[in-house]
């Protein structure tokens, strides 16, 4: 038998027939929903008089609209309460399982499926938000999808998608102290451009990547959609089953053992054909930081930001040939965020920090975000906010004291959901306030302002800047 990859392994195992238009008909082992992409799907559903065909393969939570600080109801925001209602009655009329804001299982849908076991390797996973691919960590193949998409996997189980390409990224050797997942993935991200991805699953590995706890390696496949790709994943290992051994939807004794003979065949073969290859070193990478208006548009701490006069005159800038890196597309960004060409990134002031969202609010995030302000205080002009990813996170964090940290250092502690990542419920920017954010999207207006700016980096950065009110090497603070 030919050699293959995880994905080609995955997409024949859940192939249904080739469409006449050369997509592929997949089945959806997992179909994961909320309440922002769902109201129209049912909708659709009923005026066909149609059904789920599968409930127990949906599970749903809400996580989007859900103000992380004051959640009664009626929610203030009218539009939120209705999405929050239809969510509610739909799981209701349909059967699906339904984690709400009653449920300790509720949270942000990419923290709790893995935590509950849902996500597993070897699966087909859909979901309506774009960020699906964070379940790619686990060795499945994740596939964020649009609403009528929805309808589809709703009302077939199925999605129709177009066959995809795989390159392998290797990160080499290991990181340094105060480099973390999120570095990876915007370096990546910098170096293959915003576009780099298209028609492509990245298959994420090396011995950076095998060193990673199963947190880390979600933040990794979290962004790879922000790259252009339409899924990451990483092969499933030890570390993998460790982390789903004892998880609610996983299997129990001798059939989770042998799920893991079977997960572990899901890897890629040893000398598997890939269509590209890309290796980077890991011991090269410094935290990084956005300066711009996409997430390729990031530079290392101790670097400047662009110049688009370099761009334009040929030079290794101009010379990757990525969209987000010629000379227009830089000139725009510097426009928008106010920033001198040629300035170094240390420095900018910070006004807001975010430590939350689906990249980077897990419990290992919030204990290296607690780390750097124990025993400090954030500057007096920031205004700072710890939004843990789940009910679980937050318990858990709370067992251990963290929250007392965040508070005692002048963050607010709050509750499960999207927060400060979109500007879809109560936490956001306000005018052109600049936003030291964990989260996964730095575009105009994600953070609620049209005019708010912000700088994406991971929680330990978030957290430096916090405390010194300017962007900061963590690595300083951390000795």
């Amino acid at each position: 038998m030919s050699r293959r990859t995880l994905l080609q392994k995955v997409w024949d195992l859940h192939t249904v027939r080739r469409l006449p238009t050369g997509q592929t008909q997949l089945f959806i082992g997992l179909h994961l929903i909320h309440e922002v992409t769902t109201p129209q799907a049912f909708d659709m559903l009923r005026a066909r008089g149609a059904g789920v065909a599968f409930p127990e393969r949906t599970y749903a939570t809400v996580d989007h609209i859900v103000p992380t600080q004051d959640q009664r109801r009626p929610f203030a925001d009218e539009l939120a309460e209705q999405m929050m209602a239809a969510l509610e009655r739909n799981c209701r009329e349909f059967g699906i399982r339904f984690a709400d804001l009653g449920s300790d299982r509720q949270g942000i849908v990419h923290v709790i499926g893995p935590e509950l076991g849902l996500t597993q390797p070897g699966m087909t996973i859909a979901c309506g938000d774009s960020h699906t691919s964070t379940h790619g960590a686990f060795g499945a193949v994740a596939f964020g999808i649009g609403t009528s998409q929805v309808r589809d996997v709703l009302a077939s189980q199925c999605l129709a998608i177009d066959p995809l390409k795989v390159r392998r990224i290797t990160v080499t050797g290991a990181l340094g102290p105060g480099v973390y997942a999120k570095d990876v993935i915007l370096e990546i991200i910098a170096r293959l451009g915003v576009k780099g991805g298209v028609g492509f699953a990245y298959e994420y590995g090396g011995t950076a990547v095998e060193g990673m706890s199963m947190d880390e390696r979600m933040t990794v496949c979290n962004m790879s959609i922000e790259g252009g790709a339409r899924a990451g994943y990483v092969n499933p290992d030890e570390t993998t089953f460790r982390y789903l051994a004892g998880r609610p939807f996983a299997p129990e004794g001798d059939a989770f053992e042998r799920a893991k003979e079977w997960w572990a065949s899901m890897a890629s073969d040893d000398g598997a054909p890939y269509d590209d290859e890309v290796t980077i070193e890991g011991d090269a990478i410094e935290p990084r930081v956005t300066w711009g208006i996409n997430p390729g548009q990031s530079v290392g701490v101790s670097e400047r930001i662009p110049d688009p006069r370099a761009a334009a005159g040929g030079t290794a800038v101009a010379e990757t040939g990525k969209a987000d890196a010629d000379a227009e597309a830089l000139g725009e960004a510097l426009e928008f965020m106010g920033f001198a060409a040629g300035a170094p990134i240390a420095g900018t002031k910070v006004d807001v920090a975010f430590v939350g969202s689906c990249t980077n609010s897990r419990l290992t995030d919030l204990r290296e975000a607690a780390r750097v302000v124990r025993g400090q205080r954030i500057a007096p002009h920031v205004r700072a906010l710890a939004v843990p990813g789940s009910k679980a996170v937050r318990q858990a964090a709370e067992a251990e004291g963290l929250h007392e940290v965040f508070l005692e250092a002048g963050f607010e502690w709050r509750g499960a959901g999207c927060s400060m990542c979109l500007a879809m419920n109560p936490d956001r920017l306000n005018g052109r306030e600049v936003c030291a954010s964990s989260s996964n999207r730095n575009f105009k207006g994600r953070q609620g302002s049209p005019t708010g700016r912000t700088l994406l980096m991971s929680p330990a950065m978030v957290a430096a800047a916090a405390v010194s009110g300017e962007v900061t090497d963590v690595r300083r603070m951390l000795g």
